[in-house]
């Protein structure tokens, strides 16, 4: 397939999938159950964290997740006392568990108190063409509450390796414009162009297929290769791709 070939199947499949139909079965479906700023960048961000699995059983969860908050998750994360964090402590999701949850929790309240939000402090460490950087930076700030070690593997660190594909999904979430209907655009100190797609055993599978792709492992240098393939195509808004990849995987079967 030549370039132009590839840019342009690549754009219809990328229109054919973001789509407000969307979100009936995706778990972006979560945050945008809310209006207010703050309660859509923490269900997005909790939902995101556990989007790993069957995608029923992510949102089930994430809809318990809503249900311990008392669906006010802005509210709930900046004035539970410690009786009410103490009853989030029964939620599991595969290996997220309450303990997990109730980090998380804590460290959110720590990062609006000390920093005004998460927005303010991925903006301050934002690279022009990546948000890796930044990832590992934040991830330092959050866990500057006490935490144990496990809570630690459900925050990806691009500096150790990983693909971070949950929250490079949570950050596209809340970059990329909503002039679609999927995407919120409600982070206007990041620029779509230094968005990282999320990389999963699907996406990879797919975009290996097409040629955007030759690394094996679905690891932080794989990201890199295909954050390049990707901005060739577009390198205004390279992540609109993620919903050609995910589409031609999950409803194709592409590759």
């Amino acid at each position: 397939m030549t370039f132009e070939a590839l840019q342009e199947f690549m754009e219809a499949k990328a229109g054919q999938y973001q789509r407000p139909e969307f979100l009936e079965a995706d778990p972006i479906q979560i945050p945008h159950r809310f209006s207010r700023r703050e309660d859509i960048e923490i269900a997005g961000f909790l939902t995101a964290t556990i989007a790993w699995g069957n995608r029923k059983s992510i949102i089930r969860s994430a809809q318990r997740m809503l249900e311990y908050l008392e669906h006010t998750p802005f509210d709930f994360v900046m004035q539970a006392g410690p009786e009410d964090l103490a009853r989030v402590e029964p939620f599991v999701h595969r290996t997220f568990n309450g303990l997990d949850f109730k980090t998380f929790l804590i460290a959110l309240r720590h990062l609006y108190r000390e920093y005004g939000g998460m927005e303010p402090l991925f903006a301050r460490y934002a690279a022009d063409g990546s948000l890796q950087p930044a990832i590992s930076r934040v991830r330092e700030h959050f866990f500057e509450v006490p935490h144990q070690a496990r809570t630690g593997r459900h925050f990806s660190n691009p500096e150790k390796g990983s693909a971070a594909k949950r929250i490079n999904m949570f950050l596209r979430w809340m970059v990329r414009p909503a002039d679609a209907g999927v995407d919120f655009g409600l982070w206007t100190q990041l620029n779509p162009s230094q968005l990282s797609c999320p990389l999963d055993v699907h996406s990879g599978k797919v975009a290996r297929a097409l040629g955007l792709l030759r690394r094996k492992q679905n690891d932080a240098k794989a990201l890199q290769e295909l954050d390049a393939a990707l901005r060739k195509l577009d390198p205004k808004d390279p992540v609109k791709y993620d919903f050609a990849l995910f589409g031609l995987g999950a409803f194709e079967q592409f590759g």
